[in-house]
């Protein structure tokens, strides 16, 4: 006789448990029909470029050959990749990119949200103006931006010239040293109202009577943020930055328009620098190493992002 919780007794329950799903699935099977068309485009359009993209990433295609007569080469691109002085600097690009721009552009929007949280006169005019930086075009804001810096025409530049601050313009993006703090201004500058957005929402969810219950306790300002007002900010904080770190990572247009990588590789980041390779060295294999590196990056992101969110909704559930 099997004893109840014996290893052979919980075996019989799982098979019962598997079985019943199997049969439930058989019985709800025409249901499956409706979501066949969206599987067979996902299919198309994002597992088979995957594919494609991890199988092309052992092989070297040089520009003298056409991509049909590549050669199989192993793990060569990846330690080629590992082994070039290049990788490491546009990896310390790409770090310093993300890490930069996703921190500043969430606190500087934590401040506007805590600001625009309150009720002030024109509260709404000043919600719409800072917005405007993240729905305008990001190939617009990046060739704006491009003028202002100019080191002949920049608006910056003529400024500081204008208030005897400087005695030439100075150059932004022409400077190894400059370059890339400079877009990180501009890409800040568009991404902070996102991250504002999304803390006025997670600010609504504070309880009035837990922040009046502190003021009468005698909490000051930054008592009633840090013990009040940020613990129930920490979901959505997490998900923002998870979010702003993705998007900054992936990162293409405003590095790319603004300098191209240039000058010397000091804005380059991973994104731009695939893309140099892929489509003006033609080197498709190199490329797609990168890429399979990126995409493991990437998708080590959204495990984190998923973890968030569950734990989120596990909280809002308890």
């Amino acid at each position: 006789m099997t004893a109840v919780g014996s290893p052979a007794d919980s075996a019989c329950r799982k098979n019962v448990q598997r079985t019943g799903i199997l049969r439930q699935a058989w019985i709800n099977r025409s249901d499956y029909l409706y979501v066949l068309p969206s599987i067979g485009v996902m299919l198309v359009v994002i597992a088979y470029p995957i594919y494609y993209t991890i199988e092309l990433s052992f092989f070297n295609t040089p520009p003298s050959l056409q991509l049909r007569d590549k050669i199989f080469v192993g793990l060569d691109n990846y330690g080629l990749i590992l082994q070039s002085n290049v990788f490491w600097r546009v990896t310390l690009n790409t770090i310093i990119w993300t890490v930069a721009s996703t921190f500043f552009a969430f606190f500087l929007g934590l401040g506007a949200a805590l600001a625009l949280h309150r009720e002030f006169f024109g509260r709404g005019v000043l919600r719409a103006i800072l917005i405007i930086p993240w729905v305008i075009s990001a190939v617009a804001a990046s060739y704006i931006w491009k003028w202002i810096y100019h080191s002949d025409f920049g608006v910056i530049g003529a400024v500081l010239v204008g208030l005897g601050l400087a005695d030439r313009p100075p150059n932004f993006i022409d400077n190894v040293n400059t370059v890339l703090p400079s877009l990180i201004v501009v890409n800040v500058w568009r991404e902070f109202p996102f991250a504002m957005i999304m803390l006025m929402a997670g600010l609504q969810t504070v309880p009035d009577q837990l922040l009046r219950a502190a003021t009468v306790d005698g909490a000051g300002p930054w008592q009633r943020f840090w013990h009040v007002t940020f613990p129930h900010l920490k979901g959505v904080s997490t998900v923002t930055i998870l979010l702003l770190a993705v998007a900054n990572f992936n990162s293409f247009i405003i590095p790319w328009i603004m300098t191209g990588g240039g000058p010397s590789n000091a804005s380059h980041i991973w994104i731009t620098h695939i893309y140099e390779l892929a489509f003006g060295r033609q080197r498709w294999g190199v490329a797609s190493a990168y890429s399979v590196l990126l995409f493991l990056i990437v998708m080590t992101f959204g495990y984190f992002y998923v973890r968030a969110l569950s734990g989120s909704e596990r909280k809002a559930r308890g």
